[in-house]
């Protein structure tokens, strides 16, 4: 039976997964504070009265600036506060719900990626705002038997966290994920909705330990399967909690 192993959000787009042990999901919405935030360059042009999806290098992520890799983000939900530490060593901290906490952590970016920024630094966020690349409300699944079919064809390990999902589960065939496109999931006690494959970039290429560049995972993909797609896109359509430990698996056709 297919379980789920692991739970991740990115409360900070291109920043380090927070973990969960469960969460309650809500229809039409991705898991709580998850790609709430972003840190825009300061050329982006970037409306919270009017928010727009925009293209992944209209900020910091991992892609282009994989020194982000080297930050070790905590966030606190009752608080919304950040704290960024490198090193073990606290470096920033703040409450993003507030203009005075973004502009704290905003000063230290500043001076961390000043040679990476197109403008000073802002972190950005609006109601209603899905800061995913593919700007919809939506989350990602990664099955850990593909990652070791990928790691058969690189001959090297694959940490799971390169593709920055965030359902990861197990014992499910490889590659099976792709044949939940298009069909209900049943995980928990909430119900999905099967999307769309996931083109993989540059990003997965990126080593979440060290920051170094140090494998061609697109090129790995595209050699060894004749694609660059490792996971699944679902939406919420069913209320529910899902929790670590909890099964995964095809539901009914969604009409009941």
């Amino acid at each position: 039976m297919t379980r789920i192993t692991r739970l991740c959000r990115y409360p900070v787009k291109g920043l380090s997964a927070d973990d969960m042990t469960a969460v309650d999901l809500t229809v039409g919405q991705t898991i709580p504070f998850d790609r709430k935030w972003a840190i825009a360059h300061g050329s982006t042009s970037f409306d919270p009265a009017d928010p727009k999806h925009l293209p992944k290098t209209s900020y910091l992520q991992l892609m282009q600036h994989e020194r982000l890799a080297t930050l070790d983000a905590r966030f606190d939900d009752a608080e919304q506060t950040l704290t960024l530490l490198r090193d073990g060593k606290q470096v920033a901290r703040g409450n993003l719900s507030l203009p005075i906490g973004r502009s704290l952590v905003e000063q230290f970016l500043s001076a961390w990626a000043k040679e990476e920024l197109r403008g000073a630094p802002r972190i950005v966020a609006a109601p209603g705002a899905e800061l995913s690349d593919v700007g919809l409300p939506v989350l990602s699944l990664i099955n850990l038997n593909t990652l070791r079919d990928i790691e058969r064809v690189a001959r090297k390990p694959v940490d799971p966290m390169r593709f920055r999902g965030n359902i990861y589960v197990d014992d499910m065939p490889a590659w099976a994920e792709f044949d939940l496109v298009g069909k209900a999931v049943n995980a928990g006690g909430a119900r999905l909705q099967g999307l769309a494959r996931i083109d993989r970039c540059g990003a997965t290429n990126v080593n979440p330990a060290t920051a170094e560049r140090d494998m061609q995972i697109p090129k790995v993909l595209q050699s060894g399967f004749g694609h660059v797609d490792c996971g699944i896109y679902l939406s919420v359509t069913g209320d529910g909690r899902i929790a670590v430990g909890d099964s995964l698996g095809e539901g009914d056709d969604g009409n009941g």
